[in-house]
């Protein structure tokens, strides 16, 4: 397995969040912020839009739900070719707490989805996809997969390494009710008061991430398991872009930040290379949400989409 190139490094919080908020010290979530940038990626490698680790004897996964009659719609009917969004390797991960949610004997989690739109989010739909490395490294995947025609090039990321670094993360869109009734008054004072806004700057990181909370652009949410009907968890957060306008403030890793100047002072296409690596754009700078449950065999998944 390739060594990542580079570290990313979030700086620390610029106040205390636990000081400010002690009751939301119950609600802190550990999170893995992948930081993908642009690269060549190998089977072998984390990666979004890399080559897959794919058996030569499993038939690529084709798409075989109704498309709605909208812009991104495939040019010829009939089952279409998912494409490959994220593979992450668990030795990859820095731990986090709890761990992440790697079935029993799987050590890699492969992403693909359906790059066109579907019902009820017009969002490309996911499909995840566990395997233990070792089960399939004499049979890797090294044929180009099929290319679904017509499909929007904003919903096929482009090849991306990936740089993982372990965070703190604070409810935004989730805080419990009770505090939630406080958002006018209690949440938005250290905005007034040290110029730090507890939504943009201090409680949900931005970008790809897995685990933590989801960064929804929208009233949350969250699926219960058809199986055993609990609350599924958050395993995976794939958004359109990395920061926005006044997010970069504080979740802009150091590496990344210009050595005069701010990062929104580079050029389109330099800004984009660290604001938008994966070239993906849902809907308006929207996201897709993939969640877990942990307490049923294989690890049922369900995703939201969210066109913002």
């Amino acid at each position: 397995m390739a060594p990542m190139d580079m570290t990313r490094t979030t700086p620390a919080r610029p106040v205390d969040v636990e000081a400010l908020f002690p009751e939301l010290a119950r609600y802190r979530r550990e999170a893995v912020r992948l930081h993908p940038r642009a690269g060549d990626p190998g089977v072998e490698d984390s990666s979004i839009g890399g080559p897959l680790l794919w058996p030569q004897t499993e038939p690529w996964p084709y798409c075989d739900h109704a498309h709605p009659h909208t812009a991104c719609v495939p040019e010829k009917p009939g089952p279409q070719p998912m494409v490959p969004v994220l593979q992450l390797y668990a030795a990859d991960l820095p731990d986090i707490v709890p761990a992440p949610p790697f079935p029993e004997g799987k050590d890699v989690l492969q992403v693909l989805w359906c790059p066109f739109d579907h019902e009820p989010d017009y969002m490309p739909r996911p499909q995840i996809c566990w395997r233990d490395r070792h089960a399939v490294a004499a049979a890797q995947y090294v044929t180009p997969p099929p290319r679904p025609e017509g499909a929007d090039e904003d919903h096929i990321p482009a090849p991306c390494v990936l740089h993982p670094e372990r965070v703190v993360e604070y409810p935004g869109w989730d805080l419990p009710d009770d505090l939630a009734e406080e958002r006018q008054e209690r949440f938005e004072r250290p905005e007034a008061e040290t110029g730090w806004s507890y939504w943009s700057h201090l409680s949900i990181a931005d970008g790809v991430k897995i685990g933590g909370y989801p960064n929804w652009t929208q009233e949350p949410s969250w699926p219960d398991c058809a199986q055993c009907g609990t609350r599924m968890d958050h395993l995976l957060t794939v958004p359109s872009t990395e920061f926005d306008g006044e997010s970069w403030r504080t979740w802009l890793p150091l590496e990344d930040r210009p050595t005069t100047g701010t990062v929104l002072d580079l050029d389109y296409d330099e800004r984009r290379k660290v604001q938008n690596p994966s070239a993906l754009m849902l809907g308006d700078m929207g996201g897709v949400y993939l969640f877990v449950c942990r307490n049923c065999p294989g690890h049922p998944s369900a995703h939201r989409g969210d066109c913002s």
